[in-house]
């Protein structure tokens, strides 16, 4: 993930409408959305707010475009 950058609304909307119609199934890829939000969300309350100005569902989509985009980055 692109650590410190702030990205346009225009450019969220365009990394969001990616993974949607990158995915096989578009309530399966919503899901997995929200749930790695919610993974951020009590990252930051653990006290781990290294990007605490990028709201969850940013963060989370930001995170999945950059691994649907770039699969080098996943570990394994």
């Amino acid at each position: 993930m692109q650590s410190g950058v702030q990205l346009s609304a225009k450019e969220l909307a365009q990394r969001a409408e990616s993974l949607i119609r990158y995915s096989s199934n578009r309530y399966l890829t919503t899901v997995r959305i929200a749930f790695r939000a919610k993974q951020r969300r009590f990252d930051d309350f653990d006290g781990l707010m290294d990007e605490a100005m990028v709201k969850p569902v940013q963060r989370a989509i930001i995170e999945l475009s950059d691994e649907q985009d770039q699969p080098n980055l996943l570990p394994g």
